[in-house]
């Protein structure tokens, strides 16, 4: 995980739209990065939601929300459309963002280890630098956590 205070990896990666999308791209604004491990699983989407039915008060703090997942953009649009999530949900099958931001670990589920994705949510300033860093985040909390720190 990366700490707070550390300029944050730039990555270049698809939205559910097809569209490229990098770090670079929002700069001057707050960035709401997090990253979940499956589309359409209890919590994943209890944190979609969420940060969905927030998202007028994100954005009066002058902050964009951005969810990243090793689905395919096919899926995100699925996702996107199926819940009406208002944010972008950009595809990192290579982990490319998904290893920059060290999400990617080693995980324990009922004694079975595997590797996947770490529930985290970065906060960036409008510079790039890293505001807030939370990993292991409870699924149905963050998005309200989140706002109350931004």
């Amino acid at each position: 995980m990366l700490e707070t205070g550390t300029k944050a990896p730039d990555f270049s990666l698809y939205d559910q739209n097809g569209e490229l999308h990098s770090l670079g791209d929002y700069k001057g604004q707050k960035v709401v990065l997090y990253f979940y491990s499956k589309d359409n699983t209890q919590g994943c989407t209890k944190q979609a939601c969420a940060y969905g039915e927030l998202m007028p008060l994100i954005r009066e703090k002058g902050a964009v929300v951005i969810g990243v997942s090793k689905d395919s953009v096919a899926s995100h649009k699925k996702f996107e459309e199926k819940f009406s999530l208002p944010f972008t949900l950009l595809s990192d099958p290579e982990r490319q963002a998904i290893e920059a931001y060290g999400v990617w670990q080693e995980k324990k589920l009922y004694g079975k280890v595997s590797m996947g994705v770490v529930r985290t949510t970065y906060i960036i300033d409008e510079n790039g630098i890293i505001i807030n860093a939370r990993q292991k985040v409870k699924a149905a909390d963050d998005p309200a956590k989140t706002l109350e720190l931004l």
